[in-house]
């Protein structure tokens, strides 16, 4: 198989922050109708998905040139201001503003450097063994699975036992059949995290390593490439998991993403289920069957 005609996105050779801008614009204009800006819709004498680049610009209160170079590519000079209208003309939630700005001025930005390290703090280890009721772990760039306690290996299994490159979550939604029978909603577990992907590309489109994932997912899963190209992005914040577990049946849970200060790169996530709830008592009984799993992650830079 010729696996460069499964990388649409180009990301073998890296990812294009002028390929990205042109795809994501695109993208973001043809999901708007004329008439949810208000806009005489013409029907079937519409040659476009979507609103028309001059339409948009109008919107924006930009020339059709200027922002067809921008569609094109080409954001170098581009002020805040003009994005901002722009965000605006399109509808753009304060996420995709973000990315928007991180695509359209990366000559803004120094070149992102790897982490300085894929682990996590001793004191936020401390924490999560302390939350001993609470299923919790640190999530890093690119998905990666960081740290972890015991009730997080009650609930979504033994990542200690897996390789360290395969701790990742976007991998394991999309390449591991459990996840599937796991995630309740799993179709909306894939896509948040694609979303979330598509926020770090933004951030760090020079990264080789998420490159590689992103290359690696779109060669081996259909489902990561159709959601890839759609250019959702979207920040970790909070929301209900549902989830099916093996040993106690239905889960739902509220998880919240938190960043710890001076963190950038990692994120701690929490779940817990509301008191006196069926999904509390099963959390109880998961604890007491799982008191002697082993605590949180390898202590060990990740390979």
């Amino acid at each position: 198989m010729d696996e460069h005609r499964h990388d649409p996105a180009g990301v073998r050779g890296g990812l294009d922050p002028r390929a990205e801008l042109s795809e994501f614009l695109r993208t973001r204009r043809a999901r708007l109708k004329p008439r949810d800006v208000g806009l005489p819709d013409l029907g079937r004498h519409r040659r476009v998905p979507g609103l028309r680049r001059e339409e948009l610009a109008q919107l924006a209160g930009v020339s059709v040139a200027y922002y067809t170079r921008l569609e094109q590519g080409n954001g170098r000079n581009v002020s805040a201001e003009v994005l901002d209208a722009i965000a605006r003309a399109l509808r753009l939630s304060d996420a995709e503003h973000t990315h928007l700005t991180h695509l359209a001025r990366p000559g803004r930005r120094r070149k992102s450097p790897e982490p300085r390290s894929r682990q996590t703090r001793p004191a936020l280890r401390q924490l999560l063994e302390a939350m001993e009721t609470v299923p919790a772990y640190v999530v890093g760039r690119r998905s990666e699975i960081l740290a972890w306690n015991r009730m997080a290996t009650a609930v979504f299994g033994d990542w200690g036992a897996l390789p360290p490159q395969e701790r990742n979550w976007a991998r394991m939604v999309f390449l591991d059949p459990a996840q599937r029978e796991l995630f309740v909603e799993w179709e909306q577990k894939a896509c948040d995290m694609v979303a979330y992907l598509r926020m770090d590309a933004g951030r760090h489109p020079d990264d080789p390593a998420l490159s590689a994932l992103v290359g690696e997912l779109s060669v081996k899963s259909e489902e990561f490439r159709t959601l890839w190209a759609r250019h959702d992005v979207k920040e970790k914040s909070h929301g209900v998991k549902r989830l099916r577990h093996p040993l106690v049946g239905e889960l739902t849970l509220l998880w919240e993403s938190l960043r710890p200060a001076g963190e950038a790169e990692q994120s701690l996530v929490t779940y817990c289920a509301e008191a006196g709830s069926p999904s509390a008592e099963a959390l109880r009984l998961l604890g007491s069957w799982n008191a002697d799993a082993p605590a949180d992650g390898p202590r060990t830079p990740a390979a």
